[in-house]
């Protein structure tokens, strides 16, 4: 056995390896700079409504107990698509109506959020449904 796999044959099985690798790394980092710009959505970031929106979701720890777009605590429902699963109304019902007191169920804490608030929460969540995640998740329900 020893005579049909010898040292140089391992040596350039071990740098055809290496060089097939970065070059299929280069080959992939070349296409993600020629994709991400065209999924650039930082302008809606200019919209004041969105950034308030997001910062109340930071202040209020949302994230503690929810993710968004795969990021946060698995303790609460995916959020990145909320918005397109059941709209601004239903949001805005939901997080007003907490905690719905529904023994055996993990209850939603009551932030008691202006109407201006809840208003920003939607525009922040909407914006957040918008991001192109190239069909991630897989499930609308997250």
């Amino acid at each position: 056995m020893s005579s049909t796999f010898t040292t140089s044959a391992a040596r350039n099985i071990f740098y055809g390896g290496a060089v097939f690798s970065f070059l299929l790394f280069l080959a992939l980092t070349f296409r993600t700079e020629q994709v991400l710009p065209q999924r650039d959505q930082r302008a809606q970031l200019d919209n004041p409504q969105v950034v308030a929106g997001k910062r109340i979701w930071e202040n209020n720890n949302c994230i503690g107990c929810h993710t968004l777009l795969g990021e946060g605590a698995y303790f609460a429902p995916e959020l990145g698509n909320v918005y397109k699963r059941r709209g601004p109304d239903f949001i805005k019902a939901w997080i007003k109506g907490q905690p719905t007191g529904v023994p055996g169920r993990r209850q939603m804490p009551q932030f008691n959020l202006t109407e201006q608030e809840l208003d920003d929460m939607v525009a922040f969540l909407k914006y957040a449904s918008e991001i192109n995640t190239a069909k991630w998740p897989p499930n609308i329900e997250g």
